[in-house]
């Protein structure tokens, strides 16, 4: 069904800027950041890192779900994945004043899951 690729292509597109933002976190933006103490740069790796890990793991529910057989169980995978994805996507829209591509991405990710709803 259409719907079931609208929502697949919004899980790989979730996960492709996960790995992208993971990727340019640990290539660009730490090697250059000056942050005293120690433990505090590794804390804010840390949880930037979080913010991958959680569109990847979204991403991959959402590719599982015309497998799970659950109507409610696709609302509600749906319904996280645009909160999550939204939520990056208005955050890095207006801390980079839109600058970035990466809310275009999660922008886009947003749109093709509640297409397929």
């Amino acid at each position: 069904m259409m719907r079931d690729l609208f929502v697949q292509a919004a899980g790989i597109l979730g996960i492709v800027s996960a790995v992208v933002h993971g990727i340019l976190a640990e290539t660009t933006v730490f090697p250059r950041a000056r942050i005293d103490p120690a433990w505090v740069k590794l804390l804010l790796r840390l949880v930037w890192q979080c913010s991958s890990v959680a569109w990847a793991g979204v991403g991959a529910l959402l590719i599982a779900v015309p497998y799970l057989g659950s109507e409610s169980a696709r609302l509600w995978i749906i319904a996280v994945a645009v909160l999550v994805y939204g939520f990056g996507a208005i955050g890095n829209a207006w801390a980079t004043k839109g600058r970035h591509y990466g809310w275009m991405m999660l922008t886009a990710a947003s749109i093709l899951a509640v297409v397929g709803h």
